[in-house]
């Protein structure tokens, strides 16, 4: 790790946003070698009864998981561990030209602690309480900033979506009694959750086969459905600066729309408004087909958690739960799972695993209008609609690829049956 970053730095990286498990700072010093730049910093939770967010080094079990990958293996560190999963699992599923796996780089414990303070009035209220920066590391994730071009342009925008499950499980091992898992996503199940737990002000209208769906109406809809109710799915950014969503609070957003369309209008001097940028959007994701890589991971999951959950107490060694039910039936179906040989197992739970990564990560999509007769960039796609006299230079990332924690499959299965069965008790009978 060549750069090394001090307590004499903290003054050029500023609050950028953050996810469950790291804290993104953006640069705005001189140096040309961090110009365009973002800094990952680790989190630790301040609940101790909550999983580790992201893997340290593996466990004696997770190395079983991933006995095919030997750097995974050899990994001391979260940060390179970050790297190495990005680079060899998930790079090879979603297509490498869409993989930062970024560098690490060195960070001393006093620009942590500096950062801590120095970001902490910028920060989510509801993250401030779950979670601090991990001030015990000493490296950190540079990474490039996708939500601006690396060249000086003079315009871009950028808009950073959560997908969310794409497709409605058919797995036998759902039990029948949460057979709604198979009628309703897992997305508008939750949103009943979050919103008896007054996580969220309003349910989402967002339905994730929208976006995953192929027809551009219904892609449009889908972004629509997101800019109007963004929660945590949904962010702005115009020129690297955020404009829109990832606010403390979910407030209704429709009288929004002027001063946000200005906003760009102003700075661009181009004629976009809303609608013409998520025209842009769904050409953008239709061209990439970056939806249909995304699409096939989260397919990974065939057993659903239902299933997965019994594979995971085999490769664990321990005895399942499920041997205590009474239901002949039932027991005779899960003794299926359990009979499977062990590196069937590891396969199952480390499918489920690299799914769930899948199934959390954010797509960064970020364009810009090509100037003059410049050339088309072979780095970049490039697109068009009818309704704008204008070609567009476009790039697509997806960010927040880390591996999941082994021991969290427990909480997964926890939170699955909490979520269908607020459904089932309080939404069902609607169906």
């Amino acid at each position: 790790m060549e750069i090394v970053i001090t307590v004499e730095d903290v003054n050029d990286w500023v609050y950028k946003g953050e996810g469950a498990a790291n804290l993104i700072l953006g640069y705005q010093g001189s140096l040309p070698l961090l110009l365009g730049k973002v800094l990952r910093v680790q989190k630790v939770s301040k609940d101790e009864t909550i999983p580790p967010m992201a893997c340290a080094v593996l466990s004696t079990h997770e190395q079983l998981i991933w006995a095919n990958v030997a750097e995974l293996i050899e990994s001391k560190s979260k940060d390179s561990l970050a790297q190495i999963y990005a680079t060899h699992i998930m790079g090879p599923l979603l297509g490498t030209n869409h993989i930062d796996a970024g560098v690490r780089v060195s960070v001393s414990r006093e620009f942590l602690e500096k950062v801590e303070v120095s970001t902490l009035n910028f920060r989510p209220a509801w993250r401030r309480k779950a979670s601090r920066i991990d001030s015990l590391t000493n490296s950190a994730l540079l990474f490039s900033d996708h939500s601006v071009f690396p060249s000086n342009s003079t315009f871009s925008i950028a808009v950073e979506i959560k997908p969310k499950c794409g497709f409605i499980p058919s797995s036998e091992y759902i039990l029948d009694e949460n057979s709604i898992k198979k009628q309703v996503t897992r997305y508008k199940m939750h949103q009943a959750l979050k919103l008896h737990k007054k996580q969220i002000l309003e349910e989402s209208a967002y339905d994730p086969l929208d976006l995953f769906s192929h027809s551009k109406e219904r892609i449009h809809k889908a972004l629509n459905a997101l800019y109007l109710n963004p929660q945590n799915n949904f962010r702005v950014f115009l020129n690297g600066s955020l404009i829109y969503g990832g606010m403390d609070t979910d407030t209704k957003t429709h009288d929004t729309n002027n001063s946000f369309e200005e906003l760009i209008g102003t700075s661009s001097g181009l004629n976009l408004n809303l609608p013409k940028i998520f025209e842009l959007l769904t050409e953008m994701i239709s061209k990439s087909g970056v939806l249909n890589q995304l699409l096939e991971t989260q397919k990974l999951d065939v057993y659903d958690i239902e299933g997965a959950i019994h594979s995971y107490y085999d490769v664990i060694s321990q005895t399942c739960p499920c041997k205590s039910i009474s239901d002949k039936g039932l027991l005779e179906k899960f003794e299926k799972l359990h009979c499977l040989p062990i590196q069937k197992s590891i396969e199952i739970v480390r499918d489920y695993l690299v799914s769930a990564t899948a199934k959390d990560c954010s797509l960064m999509l970020c364009f810009r209008p090509r100037e003059g007769e410049a050339p088309a960039s072979e780095e970049y796609g490039s697109i068009s609609i009818e309704s704008v006299d204008q070609v567009y230079d476009y790039k697509v990332f997806f960010i927040d690829l880390d591996m999941k924690p082994l021991e969290k499959m427990v909480y997964y299965y926890d939170l699955d049956q909490k979520i269908t069965n607020f459904y089932k008790q309080n939404y069902q009978k609607l169906l």
